[in-house]
């Protein structure tokens, strides 16, 4: 498991750039869309207000809040009035309510360090601005 997160972050060179494998995937993976998008409507440029840009997720604890925060965030907004009740999000998946396979549970369980019983209590502690603030 360590390993796919290692070659991830290892930087490739492509013509005069370097930049994380990972980062390379995301550049490809918007291009081969942007390209035909372009020639269907007839237009040139990005269709995306900015590169992808990479974040190195390994401190500060910075895995667990980005999930939460992510699982949080249509509650918070006040879109559902429990997580496991907005459906286009995978915090159902995560606490057994759903078998979707969008998301390897075990893996992200295991590389992020966290406890399935506890999983739910957990997400529920809500995450303040500044420890959002401190992280970006």
């Amino acid at each position: 498991m360590i390993c796919a997160t290692v070659k991830s972050v290892i930087n490739k060179k492509i013509g005069g750039i370097s930049m994380p494998s990972l980062v390379n995937g995301f550049r490809l993976l918007q291009s081969s869309y942007t390209i035909p998008y372009n020639k269907s409507v007839n237009r040139t440029g990005s269709l995306f207000r900015q590169k992808a840009k990479f974040k190195n997720i390994s401190n500060n604890n910075y895995e667990f809040v980005c999930l939460n925060y992510i699982h949080q965030n249509p509650y918070m907004a006040g879109l559902c009035s429990r997580m496991e009740d907005w459906e286009f999000s995978s915090f159902k998946d995560y606490v057994g309510q759903r078998n979707g396979t969008l998301c390897n549970i075990e893996l992200a369980l295991e590389m992020l360090n966290l406890v399935r019983d506890s999983f739910y209590q957990d997400s529920y502690n809500v995450i303040s601005d500044d420890k959002i603030k401190n992280l970006l």
